[in-house]
């Protein structure tokens, strides 16, 4: 973490607001932080939270014990923290180590951007990861030294971690930001600072919590109101629901149809995308068209940044997400860190795509979806119909619903295990087998990872 004005332990200490009560002031800054003592390493600052379930900071005496750069806790932990530390370990303390944690990271990016860095902040209802994984690809590929958020480090918490793991020298960090209610978006540009604000889309995702559409366009358009004027602003073309939030003191990039950066064609490798000025032909290591796609917003993000990528692009595409495995003649694609209508119809347009003796869509639950649950389930299972999947395995209560209005070959299951267990005997070498499903179902266990 080391870089600037973040220095030292007493420099950490006085952006995240907190009291030192042992270690050197002197001692160079940590590496990163992570707020799972199970992940405590030297290097790293633990930062104990205190939750519904457990309070981390009980657990700063075993983050030190495992060499941690240092702990931040409540005062009220501070004491066991401090018998149980070494001497050159460093014990901090904040009345609210979140919001501690939070400051830190304002204050990391704030010295990376003086030393240059500029970062990219992605949100959306659909594809926000994985336009992440492209566009770090992207550049990277044009020789721009890039950091982006690991996994999905994209909450309150997630974010602020993911800032702290970015290296001194860094040129431009891309980080995805989640949305679960409205405020949350401007909670977390406030600390990144984005020097480019990205909307990958909008669509019915979180409406247990919002209720309707134009209210998640909403709080997804608090990105682009935290965006300094002059700042850059990539929007799809197609989403009136954005319209409103459009500012003109922005420098916007409308992508998709219509827009200034689209799709043109696509095949063996390679990409050729519109630009405002003419075509621009990447070689890409993938073919779905969701992530070709994902792929025109990550140019525009980009060609927001003053950079034109050159290279081919080979992302690292977060852990399951499209991920494929072959067993005995069998193609998986485990596509199952997270789901919503938007997501499930691009799954299934790309399952639609793969030469395959049969079909097999595994789909879970999605969650989160309200009053709408039955409704947008049984969409979803019209969707697989016409698509041409051969067969429906339908994993969970809500879940049932996709069976609903598919007249083809359907089965139901409670679990991931009984779903593993049913594609022991269902599935034949030639098959292709989608899984696909929220977070909570954990789906990936009907393969065995």
């Amino acid at each position: 973490m080391s870089a600037d004005r973040l220095d030292s332990a007493a420099a950490v200490a006085r952006a995240a607001g907190a009291a030192m009560h042992h270690g050197p002031g002197d001692r160079p800054a940590p590496e990163g932080a992570t707020c799972d003592s199970r992940q405590a390493a030297p290097g790293l600052l633990f930062v104990g939270l205190p939750g519904r379930r457990a309070d981390g900071g009980e657990f700063a005496p075993a983050a030190l014990a495992a060499g941690a750069w240092g702990v931040m806790v409540e005062a009220r932990h501070a004491r066991a923290a401090v018998a149980a530390a070494a001497p050159d370990q460093v014990v901090l303390a904040a009345a609210d180590p979140l919001r501690a944690l939070q400051r830190l990271a304002r204050a990391r990016v704030g010295a990376l951007a003086a030393a240059g860095a500029r970062v990219v902040a992605i949100t959306g209802s659909t594809g926000k990861t994985s336009t992440k994984d492209i566009l770090a690809a992207l550049l990277g590929a044009s020789g721009v030294r890039v950091y982006a958020s690991p996994q999905n480090l994209n909450t309150e918490i997630g974010l602020p971690l993911a800032v702290l793991g970015a290296p001194a020298g860094v040129e431009v960090l891309v980080l995805e930001m989640a949305m679960r209610g409205e405020g949350q978006i401007a909670e977390l540009a406030a600390i990144a600072r984005p020097d480019v604000g990205a909307i990958t889309n909008v669509g019915p995702v979180h409406l247990e919590l919002l209720g309707t559409v134009e209210r998640i366009a909403r709080a997804k358009a608090e990105l682009l109101g935290a965006l300094a004027p002059g700042s850059g602003a990539v929007v799809p073309a197609d989403e009136p629901l954005l319209r409103p939030y459009l500012r003109s003191d922005l420098r916007t990039v409308m992508v998709g149809p219509g827009g200034d950066v689209s799709v043109v064609t696509s095949g063996d490798g390679y990409l050729e995308l519109q630009l405002p000025w003419g075509r621009l032909s990447l070689a890409v290591a993938y073919d779905e068209p969701h992530n070709l796609a994902n792929t025109a917003c990550a140019v525009a993000c980009a060609l927001a940044l003053g950079i034109l990528p050159r290279g081919r692009v080979e992302p690292r595409f977060s852990r399951l997400r499209g991920e494929t495995l072959e067993r005995d003649g069998v193609r998986f694609i485990v596509d199952c860190y997270n789901a919503n209508p938007m997501s499930m119809r691009a799954a299934l347009d790309n399952l639609a795509r793969q030469e395959a003796q049969r079909r097999i869509a595994v789909l879970g639950t999605m969650a989160e979806l309200g009053e709408r649950t039955a409704e947008l389930h049984r969409e979803v299972g019209r969707t697989a119909a016409e698509r041409g999947v051969d067969v429906l395995v339908c994993v969970g209560k809500e879940a049932r619903e996709y069976a609903h209005d598919f007249a083809g070959e359907a089965h139901l299951c409670s679990s991931p295990e009984e779903a593993r267990a049913l594609l022991a005997r269902l599935a034949r070498p030639g098959d292709v087998v989608l899984l696909k499903a929220s977070r909570a179902v954990g789906l990936e266990r009907a393969v065995g990872l």
